[in-house]
């Protein structure tokens, strides 16, 4: 059995708690969870102790990481993902994240890779609410390729960005065009499939990104487009709710044990 720890008990960690309790993921155990809210955590723990299972509530990613699990999944934060990565990586553990937007730091992406190399650890990067990621490495493989992503939401998604303004609100604009990179930093917890995306092909400095705000919209568009000499690939998904995101953690989870793996 693999030892599992949850890094943010919000929505989405608590859709990879719903896998475990229905019998999704049987080849792990819970073990620990952190929230920076605790209640948060306790109520997640409080759920798997009624299916059977006693969870260690931390006070700090320190005192998770401590124990060693075997994997954790992060759905916290970019924030908290740079805080957990190294550390984790150093003890052993595997890292299964969706705040990957934390990896356009190329500093921070360069120790990641030289720290899980030294310790036999991995970063699992999950498809979140895009997709694709075998096409755009294959079609970056083959040479000379170019990317682009867009991204569709509704105004009220942007609330408290640099970019919202009340005009949004009745009106259709295209509110950011530039690269991955300089997207991350303007929108640090609503783009981290640009970066996931921009990962699996020609890298953040060089995917360009367009996010658009449209009056009424509800959910995410994420549009990738890649294309070189001799392939041309859209991976196109709309999602009403950030539930696939979650449920892409387990989709991984599932994966990694396997005895037949899909790339």
């Amino acid at each position: 059995m693999k030892k599992l720890a949850i890094v943010g008990c919000g929505k989405l960690g608590s859709i990879v708690a719903e896998a475990l309790i229905k019998g999704m993921l049987p080849e792990y155990v819970p073990t620990a969870l952190y929230s920076r809210t605790r209640q948060k955590a306790e109520e997640l723990a409080e759920k798997l102790k009624q299916a059977g299972w006693e969870c260690t509530v931390c006070n700090s990613m320190e005192e998770l990481v401590a124990l060693t699990p075997d994997y954790i999944v992060e759905a916290a934060s970019p924030a908290a993902m740079r805080q957990l990565a190294l550390p984790a990586l150093e003890h052993g553990c595997n890292i299964v994240t969706l705040s990957i937007g934390a990896l356009a730091d190329e500093d921070l992406y360069d120790k990641v890779k030289k720290t899980a190399t030294r310790y036999g650890s991995r970063i699992y990067i999950v498809s979140g609410a895009t997709g694709g990621f075998d096409v755009l490495q294959t079609a970056t493989l083959m040479g000379n390729a170019k990317a682009r992503f867009f991204n569709e939401k509704g105004p009220n998604a942007l609330k408290g960005t640099p970019v919202y303004e009340e005009q949004l609100q009745e009106e259709q604009h295209t509110v950011f065009q530039g690269t991955a990179t300089e997207a991350i930093a303007m929108f640090p917890t609503k783009v981290n499939v640009t970066v996931a995306a921009s990962r699996a092909s020609v890298g953040p400095e060089q995917m360009q990104v367009t996010m658009l705000s449209t009056p009424g919209f509800k959910g995410d568009t994420q549009r990738v487009e890649i294309e070189n000499d001799q392939v041309h690939a859209v991976i196109d998904v709309y999602s009403a709710t950030a539930e696939i995101a979650g449920w892409s953690v387990v989709n991984t989870l599932r994966n990694i044990v396997s005895p037949i793996v899909f790339c």
